[in-house]
């Protein structure tokens, strides 16, 4: 039941009005001033105002100023008997949702309480449709229930309303520049410009020229003054892909640029200000880069101010079959082909492998599948992968601690389940008891590890 304030000085109509709306099904309260309207306002939640417009203290303006002020949301209708232009302007330009002269005729008064209640309740749903929307908002590629994307997507909501500098470090593949575009999407800044440099891509002397701009006549072949990324990307969001590979002479003025806002163009000795997020990210070690003084130790400092660590996909195995269904439904319809689906040994093969290019081989993959399977199954024979055996597994170039930890607790799992297995001769329930594990957790792992043909 929505709750209404009525604000009259006026005994008398105070009185019918209160008496009328509550015979509508509305709680009415009253107030015989501004003031006192304005302190139920600060203490209750009210749906809808009626105030008069002439009274002493607080006129129907002031009151309806504070209201806005307290609460924005809350519909104000302002009556008075001096039913001029200028007073209805100045009501609606202050936020009335109408405005009604009087002597007042109860019957339109109801229509126009009960249109303001609709509007506002309609309002009210539009702010809870977008906001559920938002909640969504830049995840339509970015997919995953794993428990490491589940923090991730928490984790980006929360930044996102900031303007914090973010650092999203991870494997090649694993979809950083989705969560870049995410984070932009959900941000305030998501009607401005959304700006993606590849810093490895682009040589040191042009990179320069792509970020902040030049003059005319700073080099050879500038003709006209050149408008940076950083410019364009003036309120936006800029997205710096392979920082690691930018060079170290770059990195100061990019330094500048998340210190003070400013910098100047190529050949030019004017300052120019902007307001930029930037968002970058690596898949190099930075630290390491930092030892060995080729990457800035206050520049990351600066881009690291909210770090993100993208998961690389043999660590979200609960999501690679969503992934495969979705890459198969996006190639299919591309390729105008009927739907098709894994067949159960195609997509155990799928989670038994090491996945070295993380989701875009995973898409690579399925794009190919789709092109060869002919009927509406995909089978392994149509992915093309194969899965190595722990003996030739090697550990990636610039391996961190966590990740040779992990290959070494595989190495010592799959041997000492190996030998067990020998010993009791392949009886897997003794073998389970032995580990001290449960049969079904023995049974996942020799899948895991691939063990049964060692016994053969």
């Amino acid at each position: 039941m929505p709750n209404i304030l009525v604000v009259d000085d006026k005994d008398s109509m105070r009185t019918m009005l209160t008496q009328t709306l509550t015979e509508e099904g509305y709680r009415v309260d009253a107030a015989d001033d501004g003031r006192k309207a304005l302190d139920l306002v600060a203490n209750k939640s009210y749906d809808l105002v009626l105030t008069d417009l002439r009274m002493p203290k607080l006129d129907g303006l002031q009151v309806l100023n504070g209201i806005k002020e307290i609460d924005a949301e809350t519909a104000v209708i302002v009556m008075t008997a001096y039913g001029t232009i200028e007073d209805a302007v100045s009501a609606m330009k202050s936020g009335a949702y109408d405005f009604i002269t009087k002597p007042l005729d109860t019957e339109h008064l109801c229509v126009l309480v009960n249109r303001a209640l609709e509007n506002r309740r309609l309002r009210a749903e539009n702010v809870l449709l977008r906001e559920e929307a938002m909640a969504h908002q830049g995840f339509g590629n970015i997919i995953g229930q794993s428990k490491k994307m589940i923090e991730l997507s928490n984790l980006v909501r929360k930044v996102a309303t900031s303007d914090a500098s973010v650092l999203l470090q991870g494997e090649s593949g694993t979809g950083k520049e989705l969560i870049a575009r995410a984070i932009h999407t959900l941000s305030n800044r998501k009607d401005k410009s959304y700006i993606t440099i590849n810093s490895a891509a682009i040589p040191r002397e042009l990179l320069e020229n792509e970020l902040f701009g030049s003059e005319k006549g700073a080099f050879t072949g500038a003709h006209a003054r050149k408008m940076g990324k950083f410019e364009i990307a003036n309120g936006g969001t800029i997205f710096l892909d392979e920082i690691g590979d930018m060079d170290v002479s770059l990195q100061a003025k990019l330094l500048r640029v998340l210190q003070e806002k400013q910098f100047e163009r190529l050949g030019g000795n004017k300052t120019v200000d902007v307001d930029v997020r930037v968002i970058a990210a690596t898949n190099m070690d930075l630290q390491e880069l930092i030892r060995q003084s080729k990457f800035r130790e206050d520049l990351y400092y600066r881009l690291s101010v909210f770090p993100l660590v993208m998961p690389p996909l043999r660590e979200r195995i609960d999501d690679i079959a969503l992934l495969a269904d979705y890459f198969i439904d996006k190639y299919c319809r591309e390729m105008k082909k009927g739907s098709k689906s894994l067949t159960r040994d195609a997509a155990g093969l799928l989670e038994k492998y090491h996945w070295p290019g993380n989701v875009r081989e995973l898409e690579n993959t399925i794009e190919r599948a789709v092109i060869l399977a002919e009927g509406k199954k995909i089978g392994p024979d149509h992915l093309a992968i194969r899965i190595r055996r722990t003996s030739e597994i090697h550990l990636r170039d610039g391996a961190g601690l966590k990740e040779i930890g992990a290959h070494a607790q595989r190495e010592a799992e799959r041997g000492t389940i190996v030998r067990v297995l020998k010993e009791v001769r392949g009886n897997k329930r003794k073998a389970a008891s032995v580990l001290k594990i449960d049969y079904t957790t023995l049974f996942d792992k020799m899948k895991k590890y691939d063990i049964d043909k060692d016994l053969v």
